[in-house]
């Protein structure tokens, strides 16, 4: 089940967002990870839309949305390969006309993700925490970006 993000879900959201995080992104040091957790539940979430998939009463992922863009979306590693993140995806999806995010040049298994689900390649930026390139991408319903 899809519900909206709620104030007892941050802790869970955040184990999530940096497990995963760990796992899509062995180029970028665990500490940066580590030292970001703060953030990520005090300003980032509160600050966003967000989203959780809930099966049997545990959190699985999140999504978020922040002004057309996904800043986040993060399936616990056990749970992925599942059909979650895709759950999440078409959830925004069905709600907008219009979806912007980037994924980091080095993580091709997510951009492959985003790719198969009709996000397309429309620039590329550096990331202004970790210096690494990132792809920038976008989906429309209709598909014209």
């Amino acid at each position: 089940m899809i519900r909206t993000l709620r104030a007892e879900d941050l802790d869970d959201a955040v184990s999530i967002w940096f497990s995963a995080s760990i796992k899509a992104h062995d180029f970028i040091s665990e500490e940066y990870w580590s030292s970001q957790k703060q953030n990520m539940r005090d300003m980032y979430l509160p600050n966003c839309e967000s989203w959780v998939y809930e099966s049997a009463g545990t959190i699985l992922g999140f999504v978020s949305y922040y002004e057309g863009n996904i800043p986040a979306i993060f399936v616990d590693p056990k749970s992925q390969s599942c059909g979650v993140g895709t759950q999440l995806l078409n959830h925004l999806k069905s709600k907008y006309n219009k979806l912007t995010l980037t994924v980091y040049t080095e993580n091709a298994t997510t951009h492959q993700f985003y790719l198969h689900h009709g996000f397309i390649d429309i620039g590329a930026c550096i990331c202004e925490h970790t210096g690494k390139e990132q792809l920038e991408m976008c989906w429309t319903k209709n598909g014209v970006a």
